[in-house]
């Protein structure tokens, strides 16, 4: 079970405010904030599904595209022979360097 959602491409992953006694949170993986609450989790939903419209709409309106979740790409910075020690094994493996790291990078995730 997941304690995400998605809706038209984004994601929220709610929090709850025991204080408050409602659920908030904001589209992630974009630079803009946009954020929502809701006192149960279908008004949460519904409240989250509404704001990815309303940013959607107001992005078309202002002419602005609207950001997208995680281009998939990101500059990793290594020491310079964890570098070529992964290099190396992506070599013996015959893959590429970008290919072996994903790969380490999905088996950490699905393991965790």
């Amino acid at each position: 079970m997941s304690d995400s959602m998605e809706y038209k491409g984004y994601h929220t992953k709610p929090k709850y405010s025991d204080k408050d006694k409602y659920f908030y949170g904001k589209i992630l993986g974009i630079n803009d904030t946009v954020s929502f609450h809701g006192y149960s989790v279908k008004e949460f939903r519904s409240a989250f599904e509404e704001a990815v419209d309303d940013y959607l709409a107001l992005c078309e309106e202002v002419g602005k595209p609207p950001e997208k979740e995680y281009s998939g790409q990101f500059v990793l910075r290594l020491p310079k022979d964890v570098h070529r020690d992964l290099a190396i094994s992506a070599e013996k493996k015959g893959i590429s360097l970008n290919a072996f790291v994903a790969a380490l990078c999905e088996n950490y995730l699905t393991s965790h």
